[in-house]
Parts: C-alpha cells; structure tokens; sequence
C-alpha cells in the first residue's frame, strides 16, 4: 500500500469512527492516529472528537504500552502532519 492510499485508509477510518456511537480502533495505529485527530478537530467538530478519543482511550485501556508521542506517529509515517490531518479529516467530516 502507498504512503497516499494508507492516508486516504486511515482518514476514512477516522470519520467512520467519529460518527460511530461506540467506535474502537483495531490497532496501534488506528488508535494512534483516533487520538491526534480528535486533538486537531475538537475546536471546530467536538462530538466527532469525544467518538474519536474515546475509540482511542478503549483499544489504550487493553494496550496500554501502544501509546505513541505525536511525534512518533508523524516519524513512523502515519500521519504526515497534524494541520495535514486537521484539514484533510476536516474536509471528509464537512462532506466534501
């Protein structure tokens, strides 16, 4: 898989996740990546973020020691970088 089509996987995952009521993530870096993004879109979509952090803080009650610094999801290539994921997550929530 591309570095472009894991990015375009992931945000999907990321909206799916924010408009499930009980979402979870289905790995470390799902669950990884749900935690920066309800970070970089709380201001503007706040429901979409709790779903998101929440999706996050269930797969990190089981593994904990999976938990990464933003700079390390970034370093492993996950998310390319955070305005990057607030604007391209932003767009797919709006509907565009």
């Amino acid at each position: 898989m591309t570095a472009r089509e894991l990015e375009a996987t992931l945000l999907t995952r990321c909206t799916v996740a924010a408009r499930e009521v009980a979402p979870t993530a289905q790995d470390q870096r799902e669950a990884n990546v749900f935690q920066l993004a309800a970070m970089v879109v709380r201001s503007r979509f706040p429901r979409e973020s709790t779903s998101l952090m929440l999706a996050s803080e269930q797969y990190f009650a089981t593994h904990p020691s999976e938990r990464l610094a933003s700079g390390d999801v970034v370093r492993k290539g996950w998310v390319q970088s955070l305005p990057r994921l607030r604007d391209m997550l932003s767009q797919q929530l709006y509907g565009r």
